[in-house]
C-alpha cells in the first residue's frame, strides 16, 4: 500500500470523493467479496488441524463466532469525513487523546489493543472532532503493524486537511508479544509520526507531546 495515497486502506476498502459538497469529503466503501460461510468452514478446519474438536456443545458454534469476530475486527464502519472552513482562523493545536485502537497484527493475526493520540495545527479547514476517531478506526481495521498504522493516520490527515502540522502517537499492547513467545505481559509499544510544523518546530513538538501526556510519563 502506498502510504501517501489517501484513497487506500489496509483491508482493500476504498475512500472515494463526495462530489456533492465542498472540501475534501470522503466516504468509506467496504471491500466486496466477504464470505462468512467460507470463513466459518475454514475456522472449523483450522481448529480440527490443531486437534480441537468442535463436536462438544460448547464448541459447536465456535467456528461461526470466530468468523464473525474476525470480520468485525477487519471491517471498519462507513463514515463521511466532515470538514469545515476555518473561518475564525484558529491556529492552535487540536488534539484528541486516548482514542481506542483495536487491530490485528499481520504477523500472527492476534489482536493488539491500545490508544492513539492525534493532533493537528489547522490550516484553511478544520475537522469534525468525532472524525479523528473515525480515521483511526479506518486504518486500524485490517492486518496491520503499529508503525505503518501510525504513519497512515498522519499521512491521510495531512492529505485531506492540508494542515500546518500533524502528530500521531500510538500506544498498544500486542497479544502476539504478551500471550506467546517472550510473554511480556503488560509491555507497551509506542510509535509516533510528526509532520510539518510539529516535526520541524521544537516548541510545537514539545507542546504536542505535553498535551498527549506521553512525555510526562516515567
Amino acid at each position: 500500500m502506498d502510504l501517501m495515497d489517501p484513497a487506500s486502506t489496509t483491508d482493500g476498502a476504498s475512500v472515494a470523493e463526495d462530489e456533492a459538497g465542498p472540501g475534501p469529503l470522503r466516504v468509506l466503501r467496504r471491500r466486496p467479496g466477504r464470505d462468512l460461510a467460507a470463513a466459518e468452514r475454514a475456522a472449523a478446519d483450522f481448529l480440527a488441524a490443531l486437534g480441537v474438536g468442535v463436536d462438544a456443545d460448547g464448541l459447536a458454534d465456535t467456528p461461526g463466532r470466530m468468523a464473525r469476530a474476525y470480520a468485525e475486527l477487519l471491517t471498519p464502519r462507513e463514515f463521511r469525513l466532515t470538514t469545515f472552513d476555518n473561518d475564525e482562523g484558529y491556529d492552535e493545536l487540536v488534539v484528541a487523546r486516548s482514542i481506542p485502537i483495536r487491530s490485528v497484527c499481520e504477523h500472527h493475526f492476534l489482536p493488539f489493543l491500545g490508544v492513539a493520540h492525534v493532533g493537528y495545527l489547522p490550516g484553511r479547514r478544520i475537522l469534525g472532532l468525532s472524525k479523528l476517531a473515525r480515521v483511526v478506526e479506518l486504518f486500524a481495521h485490517g492486518p496491520q503493524v503499529q508503525e505503518r498504522l501510525t504513519r497512515q493516520i498522519a499521512d491521510w490527515l495531512a492529505a485531506q486537511l492540508r494542515p500546518k502540522g500533524v502528530g500521531v502517537v500510538v500506544e498498544a499492547e500486542h497479544l502476539c508479544m504478551s500471550l506467546r513467545g517472550v510473554r511480556a505481559v503488560g509491555a507497551t509499544t509506542v510509535t509516533s509520526t510528526l509532520l510539518g510544523t510539529l516535526r520541524d518546530d521544537p516548541r510545537s513538538r514539545a507542546e504536542f507531546f505535553a498535551l498527549t501526556g506521553v512525555g510526562a510519563r516515567p
